[in-house]
């Protein structure tokens, strides 16, 4: 566990998450700016409320919110203080600093107030949290009565891979495993939520296609001067994507939509 989270660390600190940024943009989850207008019209946001974001990375879900949906304060948490110090700076530059705070600490032990937030947001990050149920109680433990948790996250799709092509996929994206649909109603469930939506936003296979044309066409330079003009390293990369791909378009690997409420 303590191994994954430090990978994890690393690859964001470093230059596989400047490499997940030229593909993604500073949205960086799958279908970036669309499938959060998605998640915020089906979790019913609207102006004045407060958000913590658990798994925030620079904190582009809450700079969001707080642009385009009249959020009025946040809270983002995230272990790596690389990308909490980038995000600081990201907010002055967009003018929401006076709203927008980060916490570096364990998204499943924020040490933040009990029923103190409106809105729990997270987008494609809790994968990489190993006590995922953990993190679903302690987003439950932080909301207030009527509250919303509203996520995406890459899961399991409606079948499993084989151990071996599940073990590689794990592997190069540095997850400890992942999820299903239902493994997340579960454990919304088990939190004492109650979830009105969970389920496949069928985006996972087609972003995937353009990440891959982007890497290898439109910014194969710039993906090739992020990782030292490694041309191995390039195409173990691209490799890695396709088989990621092709387990997607098998019905293996999901982007996933989550929304439930604190009764």
């Amino acid at each position: 566990m303590n191994d994954t989270r430090s990978a994890v660390r690393a690859v964001y600190a470093g230059a596989e998450g400047r490499l997940w940024e030229l593909l993604m943009g500073e949205q960086i989850h799958i279908d970036g700016f669309a499938s959060s207008m998605a998640l915020a019209a089906k979790a019913g946001v609207k102006p004045g409320l407060h958000a913590v974001d658990l798994c925030c990375c620079s904190g582009a879900g809450l700079r969001f919110l707080a642009k385009l949906h009249g959020l009025a304060s946040g809270i983002g948490v995230d272990m790596t203080g690389e990308v909490l110090r980038q995000g600081a700076e990201r907010n002055r530059r967009d003018g929401v600093a006076e709203r927008i705070r980060f916490v570096q600490a364990d998204a499943t032990a924020t040490g933040l107030p009990s029923a103190s937030a409106d809105l729990v947001w997270g987008e494609d990050a809790w994968c990489y949290v190993p006590e995922r149920a953990a993190l679903v109680a302690e987003a439950a433990r932080l909301l207030k009565p009527g509250g919303t948790l509203a996520c995406t996250d890459w899961c399991w799709g409606a079948r499993r891979p084989a151990p071996a092509e599940a073990d590689r996929f794990l592997a190069f994206m540095k997850f400890p495993e992942l999820f299903s649909a239902a493994d997340y109603a579960s454990a919304c469930t088990a939190a004492g939520l109650r979830v009105e939506l969970c389920e496949d936003t069928g985006r996972f296979a087609p972003a995937i296609e353009r990440y891959l044309a982007d890497v290898t066409i439109q910014r194969t330079w710039d993906a090739l001067a992020i990782i030292g003009f490694d041309q191995a390293m390039a195409q173990a990369i691209v490799g890695e994507m396709q088989h990621a791909l092709a387990l997607a378009k098998a019905g293996m690997l999901a982007q996933v939509m989550v929304v439930a409420r604190k009764p």
